[in-house]
Parts: structure tokens; C-alpha cells; sequence
């Protein structure tokens, strides 16, 4: 699938952009990526990163800059990125349209 800036659509809720304004660190990025692994194939993970690298598409949601490498946006374009918070756990989820399964867990899952 090749990725075109003009067909980019990522969002993020109003709870996920509090949270990533108060993680939120100069001169860094919240990067979004997928890795492979986990009960049902891919996971996804976050972390707020300095580099943007050549095959990196750069979003910028409500004044955050956001990093998705293009494989990874081809999982996640159209996904809704949100936070949530409870006494058992606090964590971004993504709310992804090609979603089929996910394990018992819930931190995994297959397109």
C-alpha cells in the first residue's frame, strides 16, 4: 500500500492529547508504531522520540507532533488514538477500523 500524505487520517482524542501535552518533552515527538509480535500477530507501542527518519511521515494533531513510519501507518490510517485511565491500568489504546481479532489480554491483535 503506498502511503500518500493527501489520504493521512489519524485522530486523537481530547483525553490523548491532555496526556501527550503533560508527557510532552522539548524538541521531542510522540511516535506511534506497531511491532510484530504479541498472542495475536502485532502490538502497538509509543514513545516520545527526537529522530524523524526518512521513511517517517510527521502529523501534526492539535500543536503535537506526531510520528508514524510508513508501514506502520498502513496499519493504523483511520485509527482514532485515545487514553484511558483506571484504578487497574493507565494507557493509550488505538481504536483501529482493520482491527478482526484481539487476544484475551487485549494487547495484541490482527488485521
Amino acid at each position: 500500500m503506498d502511503i500518500n500524505s493527501k489520504n493521512i487520517s489519524i485522530s486523537l482524542t481530547k483525553r490523548a492529547v491532555n496526556k501527550i501535552k503533560k508527557l510532552y518533552f522539548k524538541n521531542r515527538n510522540f511516535r506511534i508504531f506497531i511491532l510484530g509480535g504479541g498472542c495475536s500477530g502485532f502490538k502497538y507501542d509509543f514513545i516520545l522520540d527526537k529522530k524523524i527518519k526518512k521513511n517517517d511521515i510527521l502529523i501534526n494533531l492539535s500543536g503535537i507532533n506526531i510520528i508514524i513510519d510508513k508501514i506502520s501507518m498502513q496499519y493504523l490510517n483511520g485509527s482514532i488514538v485515545d487514553y484511558i485511565e483506571s484504578i487497574e491500568e493507565s494507557k493509550f489504546i488505538i481504536k483501529n477500523p482493520y482491527m478482526k481479532n484481539t487476544c484475551s489480554c487485549g494487547s495484541s491483535f490482527d488485521i
